[in-house]
């Protein structure tokens, strides 16, 4: 097993945005029902309900993203767990979604990818340009998933389809960037950054149980496929920029 590292070409700026991403990641988990750090939201069925409802509210739920309306609960839930908050506005769970982590495992898989490639696209749009870029390839991972599966009241919730799109757009704008990886036990060496996401899509499909994976795996390959036109698009603009410009010189 190879645990990344590193982008091997040096940032040419500190990437405070690809910081900031991973922090917001992290502290908004230690902060939700699905980490043991939140004590109080209790513990045992107490704590399952919570964590029920919680992603309920905030998570993606492609029932209600597709009809703009908010949908009642599962039966199911609602009998162990009861209602809750009806005053959920749909579209703002596609933001908040691309926050949420279902377990320490799920969370650490995403910042340690968003970590190693994020910087050196970071690098490569600028801080504000791959900020917007990163919340539009999040957006098109939701809504594709939504309206592949329109209704599903499966709720959708993790970084996991933005950072797709962060590897898309990386494989296209640097093909022959290597990352460092560290291989057990001792053997530190350098893999071309397909191998690494290829090896991270695995990972994905592997921690996901059968029943949700054909699902959640759809938003994976939204989000990539947006990474890549996006990245496609750029490329093509840098030289038609640099011809204006000469123009104008």
């Amino acid at each position: 097993m190879a645990l990344p590292l590193y982008d091997s070409q040096p940032a040419r700026r500190v990437p405070w945005v690809t910081y900031l991403l991973v922090a917001a990641n992290v502290v908004v988990f230690l902060l939700t029902p699905m980490s043991n750090f939140a004590t109080w939201y209790g513990e045992g069925e107490v704590r399952e309900c919570n964590a029920a409802h919680f992603s309920f509210e905030y998570g993606a739920v492609p029932k209600e993203l597709t009809t703009g309306e908010r949908q009642p609960l599962p039966t199911e839930i609602r009998h162990a767990c009861g209602p809750d908050d009806d005053g959920k506005i749909p579209w703002t769970s596609a933001f908040t979604s691309m926050f949420l982590h279902s377990g320490a495992l799920h969370l650490l898989g995403n910042v340690v990818a968003l970590f190693v490639v994020g910087m050196g696209l970071e690098d490569r749009l600028g801080r504000w340009r791959y900020l917007a870029a990163y919340l539009l390839f999040g957006l098109a991972a939701v809504y594709g998933f939504a309206y592949t599966s329109p209704d599903s009241m499966v709720p959708l919730i993790g970084a996991s389809g933005a950072i797709a799109g962060v590897m898309g757009a990386y494989v296209i704008l640097n093909p022959r960037g290597r990352i460092v990886s560290y291989v057990p036990p001792i053997i530190v060496i350098r893999l071309p950054v397909w191998v690494v996401l290829g090896y991270w899509f695995v990972l994905q499909w592997l921690s996901l149980n059968q029943e949700e994976s054909n699902v959640a795996y759809t938003a994976h390959i939204y989000g990539f496929v947006a990474g890549v036109v996006f990245a496609v698009l750029a490329r093509r603009a840098g030289p038609a920029r640099r011809l204006a410009a000469l123009s104008r010189g």
